[in-house]
């Protein structure tokens, strides 16, 4: 992430993603596939890590192979196969969705995880019990751990969705997008932004 400035002397915490170019390597109409949607790709492959069937599909766009391809239905802007979308499409100001996957954090306690405060103190004879998860809530009656209680396990790589964040400044010579707040996800990962 990134502070920006405004003319008033205003901070914005912004995150810098890097929005294309990205080409578009396949068109579906409602005529032939019964839906619309363009295919985009992001991201070259050599043609050494490249199976056959994807030299084929990105030569009928006589396009490099491409690391991360993805379908997007119901595209506003008409688009031919081989033609390229970069950040112009977005506007400043304007309000965007993003969708990534966070973080991964491994296997976490239920401290951690789901925000719980321990058992308790470390007297009466009581040791290494501050971030214990205590009573999982049954006696003899039901006899098992009840579906749903929150235990240790593992956190993260959660697909999310970030809302209405506002796109501070578009730089298309570089193809950045500065969008204000955080967007899940690690340094480098892959992102999708929706207008």
């Amino acid at each position: 992430m990134t502070s920006i400035f405004s003319a008033d002397g205003k901070q914005t915490a912004c995150t810098i993603i890097e929005a294309g170019p990205c080409v578009v390597t396949q068109v579906k109409t409602k005529e032939t596939d019964g839906y619309s949607s363009l295919q985009l790709g992001f991201g070259d492959k050599t043609e050494k890590h490249s199976i056959a069937a994807e030299k084929n599909h990105f030569a009928k766009s006589s396009t490099a192979p491409k690391k991360h391809v993805r379908e997007f239905r119901d595209f506003s802007i008409e688009k031919n196969l081989g033609e390229s979308i970069t950040v112009d499409i977005f506007a400043e100001g304007e309000k965007v969705n993003v969708v990534g996957t966070t973080k991964g954090k491994g296997f976490q306690g239920v401290v951690k995880r789901h925000g719980f405060h321990g058992v308790g103190q470390q007297s009466h004879g009581q040791h290494d019990r501050q971030r214990a998860p205590g009573s999982l809530g049954n006696s003899s009656d039901a006899s098992r751990v009840m579906k749903g209680v929150r235990m240790a396990g593992r956190m993260g790589c959660d697909r999310v969705k970030i809302k209405s964040l506002k796109v501070v400044k578009i730089f298309p010579e570089k193809n950045y997008i500065l969008i204000s707040g955080s967007i899940p996800g690690h340094i480098g990962s892959i992102v999708y932004i929706q207008k």
